[in-house]
């Protein structure tokens, strides 16, 4: 995972799946880089693999994490996270572009910065 000041972008490798027991790192960069900030995790699938939906239900747990970004150029992806989404507890975007997650991403965490 890559850690910004407003996100982390998260890449899986070819092929593997990722379930509840994949949120450690998660929890992890959570708690140690960004303990007293708000930030949004950014899924950049490049890469083909499976995402076991409940993970959000644990994920959307971390107080200070105030969204998920989807970025993908395929369209099978963009159609699963419209199902991953329903498991979400969070706002979940869907972009084709990392540059658009990213904008999102800072705008997401100033608003909340807001409140």
């Amino acid at each position: 995972m890559q850690v910004y000041e407003n996100y982390v972008i998260g890449i899986v490798n070819e092929g593997e799946t990722v379930t509840d027991l994949s949120n450690a790192d998660l929890f992890k960069i959570a708690k140690t880089h960004f303990k007293n900030k708000k930030f949004v995790y950014i899924s950049h699938r490049i890469n083909s693999y499976a995402v076991d939906p409940v993970i959000y239900i644990q994920a959307s747990k971390i107080e200070n994490l105030v969204g998920f970004a989807i970025v993908s150029s395929k369209k099978i992806a963009r159609i699963n996270s419209q199902i991953e989404q329903i498991f979400s507890k969070k706002p979940l975007k869907t972009f084709t572009e990392i540059n658009d997650a990213t904008e999102w991403a800072n705008n997401a965490v100033r608003e909340a910065d807001d409140k």
